[in-house]
């Protein structure tokens, strides 16, 4: 190595060259050449998270007189650059890495401490001036940081995806309206069923999204308990008495989210109990997704061999050998995006299963599966209701032919001719192909007048 072009820095374990350009330092170094794994870096979104709460940190330091100014200014000058998106580059550590997060914790300590020695006109790596663990990290230790910035990057990240849903929930509502009219046959087993309106459908469908994200907001509340100040196992070793709540103010401050401390930081360092009902919500919610998507896939199917009951927008040409096919491209895409979640879920669930005694050193799986989850529904969310919902249109000729030829139209004779006799009609009907009407006036079961008024299958699909 040219040494005109690198710096030498020590830890405990020796002493490692680094690229003079890097912000990072030997810690981080370090991480990056154990674990070469994915290739995919620490989420940007986490990393922004943490930047903020080194940020409070550093201001509460500094207001209790712990953390002198002329460190803290540079400190925090540091940190607003890396909250703006700045130095992401220097975010070097794979997001699967040793447990806890104490390699995201170093880069981000790393880079503030040597962004700041930068902005004092010092050289980086210089330590003695500004330490990545005695100052940026002072009255912290990985395991009440990352918890927190974790929960912080989940916080900041949720109104998109809440906003994506309302959208989605609202394309359902406004096809609800249009296709109130719209008769049809409804499917049990996959079978013929009664009357319904394609409406009542789409209908079903919006209120199935605004149950989700009820669902999400709840799971969401939990997120915002911080076990910040707990230290290395929750006993707030080193840490100001007032520290805790200090930190949670500014943090409520600077983001304008709504935090609680944690009444037990003990517990909350145990148990990621809040992040696995928070995957478990995002994972409600993509399976539900999926079934409407489903849905939506088997009633266009066709042109002519499937129900064609609705049509979807034309984005892209379905083959590359069969001219002029099209495929449900988008909703294909929702469903792989909601199995990846489903599988995010369970990998979650062990995490949070594997935490032991007084710390739980799967985090950085939990905040990868977690975030990736909660980006990747929401852009789905959108796009479906955009791109797909909001252009769909209704064969209305062919649901109301499917309305008037179930042979199930019969459920509504029960009351009147019995569940048995009424068997017998749909299974002359089905052997015959003739219909219910012809059956019931030829048979003398009922008179032609009695069965305009009572086979009407728009009277059956209201209360």
């Amino acid at each position: 190595m040219n040494n005109k072009s690198h710096r030498i820095e020590k830890d405990s374990l020796g002493s490692k060259p680094l690229p003079d350009d890097a912000l990072y330092g030997i810690q981080t170094l370090r991480a990056v050449e154990n674990f070469p794994i994915s290739g995919e870096h620490i989420p940007r979104e986490l990393v922004v998270a943490y930047a903020q709460l080194k940020k409070a940190c550093a201001q509460a330091n500094e207001s209790l007189g712990l953390l002198p100014g002329r460190l803290a200014a540079p400190i925090l000058k540091a940190c607003d650059e890396i909250i703006a998106g700045e130095r992401m580059d220097q975010f070097v550590v794979d997001i699967f890495q040793a447990g806890a997060g104490t390699s995201t914790n170093m880069n981000l300590n790393e880079v503030i401490a040597n962004r700041a020695l930068e902005l004092l006109r010092q050289p980086k790596g210089r330590y003695d001036l500004v330490s990545p663990n005695d100052h940026v990290n002072m009255a912290q230790s990985t395991n009440d940081t990352y918890p927190t910035a974790m929960r912080l990057a989940l916080l900041m990240q949720f109104d998109g995806l809440d906003g994506n849903l309302e959208k989605l929930e609202k394309a359902f509502a406004q096809k609800a309206r249009a296709f109130k009219s719209v008769l049809k046959s409804a499917r049990t087993h996959l079978r013929d069923a009664v009357p319904i309106t394609l409406g009542q459908e789409f209908g079903a469908y919006a209120r199935t999204i605004a149950a989700l994200r009820k669902n999400l907001q709840t799971a969401r509340h939990s997120l915002t308990v911080l076990g910040i100040g707990g230290s290395a196992a929750g006993t707030g070793l080193n840490v100001h008495p007032k520290f805790p709540k200090l930190v949670v103010r500014i943090l409520q401050k600077n983001t304008g989210l709504k935090l609680r401390n944690a009444p037990d930081l003990v517990e909350s360092m145990q148990s990621q109990r809040p992040m696995l009902e928070f995957m478990n919500a995002l994972a409600e919610t993509a399976v539900e997704i999926s079934r409407i998507a489903s849905d939506l896939r088997l009633l266009s199917s066709g042109p002519f061999t499937g129900f064609r009951e609705i049509n979807l927008p034309a984005v892209q040409p379905g083959s590359s050998i069969m001219p002029g096919k099209l495929n449900p491209s988008l909703l294909e895409c929702v469903n792989m995006v909601c199995y990846r979640i489903m599988g995010a879920q369970t990998a979650v669930t062990h995490a949070v299963h594997g935490g032991q005694l007084n710390l739980n050193v799967w985090m950085p799986l939990m905040a990868a599966e977690t975030l990736t989850s909660l980006k990747i529904l929401g852009n789905a969310a959108g796009m479906m209701a955009e791109k797909c919902i909001s252009g769909i249109t209704a064969n209305a000729d062919r649901c109301r032919d499917y309305a008037n030829r179930t042979a199930s139209l019969a459920t509504i004779l029960n009351p009147i001719i019995g569940y048995a006799k009424a068997a017998e009609v749909v299974k002359e009907s089905v052997k015959t192909g003739r219909s219910l009407t012809e059956i019931l006036i030829t048979q003398k079961i009922l008179t032609s007048k009695q069965v305009k008024q009572i086979l009407d299958p728009k009277r059956m699909t209201r209360f």
